[in-house]
């Protein structure tokens, strides 16, 4: 965390998106001592550095934790039955302190000068990216004293609940800035919206929504969905190309060239629900998942071999193809939100009126690549009635009155629709005390994580770190509900 800028141009040779050329075109000194950037070639910097804190390896990890992937080879299989250290989350900690805290606030300090509104609105809403997700996974962590790290070289932890507060009061200000119109970035250092400044809004409210969820402060949470992504156009998603070792989806790269074979579907609590042939199928007289099957799994008629689909050919392009973006902030995110957020503050129609407006998407078939979409597998998700919920109807849950029955429905589309993403296993641990809703059977023993286990190099190295240090079935303080 010391030379924030070597961190910037290190990610960026390791990440890849440009040529070696354009990588030192902007740098005042030695390229192989860098000391400066402009702040739009650190503005990449930051992005590339937020695509791997949500689409690496901690990723897979949290896949494994949330029934999506299996550990089969090296030292996935600990993984998978929650081996894991402090040494793991190394990366990602270095990634969010480092690559985007640290840099970010660089950028902004550069913008200030040029009253370049844009670029601030844009770096504090991918910082509030960051810490939303490592607030999430670890509770408490460093905020209030990770504006100057000459200033707070060891900066406290800060409270879950109040990390959250600086959140959303993060999020106004990027909402202020964005909203001013001033500033100007460039659609080649934007490589996520090209610097349009009405979708960044639009996934500013989306993250905000986001954030309200995490903290079950449903009413404001549908409030903001209501102001958020309105197309999957404005979609924020980490792009990715066919470059060997450069700009492929982090994914793919994983799991068909760098580890293949470390890491399958087999068994996942995912695979079954999808699966038309299993038992635990969700599918019925109204949805019809063999589609959505195929485009997620590989090997599909042999289950015993289920993989993620990384299948990259033009007439077969799976979830995790070689030049698949990988989903940040989405519009099926902020449908989803809305539809739980809506059923919880507003009642029963609302959350249905909401759900179908999600199936419609569904149903459009834009949520698959159109080499699934295109009529070689069947799908279909036509809407609701309040009484598919009631009892007997075809999505009644045994057990659970109808706006259970509902909500559950919600949130097993949240689950479907996070394959991959950190956001399932977030969602498994706020809703894990609730009838409704997705319960994994543990890989082992009867309890499944609670959280992402510090980095054993903060530990090390930050007097101000907790102490204890928290387990891994360790709740964080907002999920410590009766």
């Amino acid at each position: 965390m010391k030379n924030p800028i070597i961190k910037t141009i290190f990610i960026l040779l390791t990440i890849g998106h440009f040529g070696c050329e354009s990588i030192v075109d902007d740098l005042n000194t030695d390229p192989n001592n860098p000391t400066d950037a402009s702040a739009e070639l650190m503005l990449t910097g930051i992005e590339l550095a937020n695509m791997s804190i949500h689409e690496g390896h901690t990723a897979r990890v949290a896949g494994m934790w949330s029934g999506y992937f299996t550990g089969i080879a090296r030292q996935y299989p600990d993984f998978s039955n929650y081996n894991a250290t402090g040494a793991t989350f190394d990366q990602i900690w270095e990634n969010i302190y480092a690559g985007v805290i640290n840099n970010g606030n660089i950028i902004i300090e550069k913008s200030e000068a040029l009253d370049n509104r844009l670029m601030m609105g844009i770096v504090k809403v991918i910082q509030a990216n960051a810490l939303g997700t490592a607030t999430a996974c670890w509770g408490d962590i460093p905020f209030s004293e990770t504006s100057n790290i000459g200033s707070f070289p060891n900066p406290k932890f800060d409270p879950q609940p109040e990390v959250y507060q600086n959140l959303q009061a993060m999020l106004d200000e990027a909402l202020d800035l964005l909203n001013s119109g001033i500033g100007s970035v460039s659609a080649d250092a934007d490589i996520f919206l090209q610097g349009n400044r009405e979708k960044w809004i639009e996934v500013a409210h989306t993250l905000k929504a986001r954030l309200y969820l995490e903290q079950r402060d449903y009413p404001a949470a549908f409030e903001e969905a209501g102001m958020g992504i309105s197309s999957p156009e404005n979609s924020l998603m980490a792009p990715h190309g066919t470059v060997i070792n450069s700009n492929e989806n982090l994914m793919f790269a994983f799991l068909q060239r760098g580890r293949s074979g470390d890491m399958s579907s087999l068994n996942t609590y995912l695979s079954k629900i999808l699966n038309p042939d299993a038992p635990e199928y969700k599918g019925n007289p109204k949805t019809n998942e063999k589609a959505r099957f195929e485009f997620y799994f590989l090997q599909t008629d042999n289950i015993s071999n289920i993989t993620p689909n990384t299948s990259s050919e033009s007439d077969n392009t799976g979830i995790f193809a070689r030049d698949a973006s990988f989903p940040l902030i989405t519009y099926q995110e902020n449908l989803l939100i809305q539809a739980e957020a809506g059923m919880r503050s507003q009642g029963f129609e609302m959350g249905l009126e909401k759900l179908n407006a999600y199936r419609s998407y569904l149903n459009s078939g834009e949520s698959l690549h159109p080499t699934y979409s295109n009529g070689a597998f069947e799908f279909s998700y036509e809407p609701y009635e309040r009484v598919d919920f009631t009892a007997g109807g075809m999505a009644y849950k045994q057990g659970l009155d109808e706006q259970e029955s509902l909500l559950n429905e919600i949130l097993l589309e949240r689950y479907v629709a996070f394959f991959g993403q950190k956001l399932g296993f977030i969602d498994i641990r706020r809703t894990r005390m609730e009838a409704a809703g997705v319960h994994p059977t543990p890989n082992v023993g009867n309890t499944l994580p609670e959280r992402f286990l510090y980095s054993q190099s903060e530990i090390n190295s930050n007097t101000n770190a907790p102490s204890p240090v928290p387990g891994l079935f360790d709740p964080t303080p907002i999920n410590l509900v009766p």
